[in-house]
């Protein structure tokens, strides 16, 4: 595709690009003023851009009472976060292995997450994002987990039943959630594991998966079969040529699969509302606030949004290289 130099066409593509811009965040943005606002200027007949904000709706949806020191709980945990944030940034550059360091994040955060109710005392929506980090990270692990030896099994055989296996995927994909409702349903039932973590991430991994095969695969007939076996002409099995060649190779690809996959998780709201009862997660928990008669709800599911939106963004963020090598590299073809 050749370069556009006419700069009246330029102007246009830009002008038009912008907009686009304007138009996909402004909801978020109108979104985040309201949650700012007080009640009275929220249902402003005129619409208020410049206000005092108020954060008196991020309080009440996170915590029952504010303790005396809460600034000073709040410096501790935005310097324990940032520390956290600028260990996993810069791993390559400290002297000690990737693998540690990451780990060593992973856990610093869930020891965050402990400790905050133990300082403070939080409010229901707090167990609610608990629940959906449970969730999101439980269903991205085991995706990731069978999708990579399927998908790496698939992409080597090429035999029909090969062709049978993707096919049966991408028709069970197609089904809508109403499909798979009632029996996990029953399982749950059955099995007393109804209302758990257990059986929503369960349920969650087989609506998955099959885009997660599909995906992954397409990673893995980019690479050339010489490459393994050059591993195990060295001494390596198949498994550890997997392990110690191809997934370093295959990284930006499982990165960009997990991140659309944490997002499936992360945000499925009608699984979630019927499998379970008290372990909500928090797109079932905004509905709380979105179907209520009072005019300060509306205030409430705002912030909620945003609450919801931030951690989320923070993750795309962080791994946004890895995504766009990976998508540059070809993993949404066919």
């Amino acid at each position: 595709m050749q370069r556009i130099k006419h700069p009246l066409a330029r102007f246009f593509i830009y002008a038009g690009l912008t907009l686009f811009l304007v138009y996909s965040i402004f909801p978020f943005y109108w979104t985040t003023l309201q949650s700012l606002k007080t009640v009275r200027e929220a249902n402003s007949r005129k619409p208020l851009f410049f206000f005092t904000p108020t954060f008196e709706h991020y309080t009440e949806l996170w915590f029952d009472s504010v303790p005396e020191n809460a600034g000073d709980l709040a410096v501790g945990l935005i310097l324990a976060v940032t520390v956290l944030v600028l260990a996993a940034l810069f791993a390559d550059r400290l002297p000690i292995a990737n693998g540690i360091i990451y780990g060593g994040v992973v856990l610093g955060f869930l020891v965050i997450l402990w400790a905050i109710p133990r300082f403070v005392d939080t409010a229901e929506f707090y167990n609610y994002f608990v629940n959906s980090i449970i969730v999101t990270i439980g269903t991205v692990v085991i995706s990731l987990s069978i999708g990579c030896l399927a998908a790496y099994g698939l992409a080597r055989y090429a035999g029909i039943l090969g062709v049978i296996i993707l096919v049966a995927a991408m028709a069970f994909r197609a089904l809508p959630r109403l499909a798979f409702i009632l029996p996990y349903f029953w399982l749950g039932r059955v099995t007393g594991l109804l209302d758990s973590y257990s059986l929503v991430i369960i349920t969650l991994v087989t609506v998955n998966q099959p885009f997660t095969l599909w995906m992954l695969r397409s990673f893995f007939m980019d690479i050339p079969n010489s490459i393994e076996e050059a591993a195990m002409i060295d001494g390596c099995s198949r498994l550890m040529a997997f392990w110690r060649v191809i997934v370093p190779l295959m990284w930006p690809g499982i990165v960009s699969t997990g991140l659309f996959s944490m997002l499936l998780a992360y945000n499925e709201f009608l699984l979630v509302r019927v499998l379970t009862q008290s372990k909500w997660t928090l797109p079932v928990a905004i509905s709380q606030f979105t179907g209520a008669e009072q005019l300060g709800q509306l205030n409430m599911a705002a912030a909620a949004a945003v609450s919801v939106t931030i951690p989320i963004t923070i993750v795309i963020l962080f791994f946004q290289k890895q995504l766009l090598r990976g998508l540059t590299a070809g993993a949404v073809k066919g």
